[in-house]
């Protein structure tokens, strides 16, 4: 079995595969002095209680944005996980993926951006974007030359509404989970509501519009997948957006495991 972490900035997604079968999963907050004992007594309860043998792990891949965090998991890795058939694989942009990057520096690009263009090119096999709905929002571009490009990076949904509620005196922080029923919001919930939704909605769509002319001849399809915690709700508001899969980077990550071991 493998387990496969993807470290973010807000949180951690994690997931044991067997085979290609994803059989469990969690998301937790990311707390950045979580030292590798702390990770083994919370990762031990989360097995047990999922069914699943610590000892049955052989395979253990990580994507972090979070150096600490990084060595955190690795130690645990290199400390509990006692029966992997190789050593702790940490992805980063020096790590054979089957993607090249084509940036002026490749060392600034984020793991779990890498991880996403692996899985995206793995499903379509063609020029794409990934649009990771996270802490902020990336948008990752793939030339038809299997070439990681480069991408774009926003402000994301929480950071935004943390900056209305902190900022203003009178504007609180609400749930957008709830449709705004037009688009002119009648009281001040729904005014942010509509302007979160449909906003950032059209922030995809003019980003893809202006990324697809760079990225390939004039009416060719430029593939469009969406990930991140917040994907699902934007989705419905962006007409760019193709799919939506909350999975893609612990895809990622096992696509990249198995590209190691065979």
């Amino acid at each position: 079995m493998l387990l496969a972490v993807d470290v973010g900035n807000s949180h951690t997604v994690s997931g044991v595969f067997a085979g290609e079968r994803l059989i469990c999963q969690w998301r937790l907050k990311s707390d950045q002095d979580r030292t590798a004992d702390e990770l083994a007594i919370r990762y031990h309860a989360l097995f047990q209680m999922a069914g699943v043998d610590l000892g049955q792990i052989d395979g253990f891949v990580l994507a972090s944005v979070v150096p600490t965090l990084e060595s955190s998991w690795l130690g645990f890795a290199e400390k509990y996980l006692r029966h992997l058939h190789s050593a702790p694989l940490s992805v980063n942009h020096k790590t054979d993926t089957g993607i090249t990057v084509r940036t002026r520096n490749p060392a600034e690009v984020g793991a779990d951006r890498i991880v996403n263009a692996v899985a995206a090119w793995d499903r379509f096999q063609d020029r794409l974007i990934v649009i990771d709905f996270g802490t902020a929002i990336t948008f990752d571009c793939v030339s038809h030359r299997r070439e990681y490009v480069g991408g774009t990076i926003h402000p994301g949904i929480g950071i935004s509404l943390d900056a209305l509620a902190g900022r203003t005196a009178k504007l609180p922080r609400i749930d957008i989970d709830r449709k705004p029923d037009q688009v002119i919001g009648d009281t001040t919930a729904s005014a942010i509501r509509s302007g979160i939704l449909h906003g950032f909605g059209g922030l995809v769509d003019r980003m893809v519009d202006l990324i697809s002319e760079q990225l390939g001849p004039a009416g060719e399809t430029v593939h469009t997948v969406a990930t991140g915690g917040m994907a699902h709700l934007i989705a419905p508001y962006a007409r760019t957006i193709s799919q939506v899969d909350p999975l893609l980077t612990l895809t990622g990550l096992r696509l990249i495991h198995e590209r190691y071991q065979g």
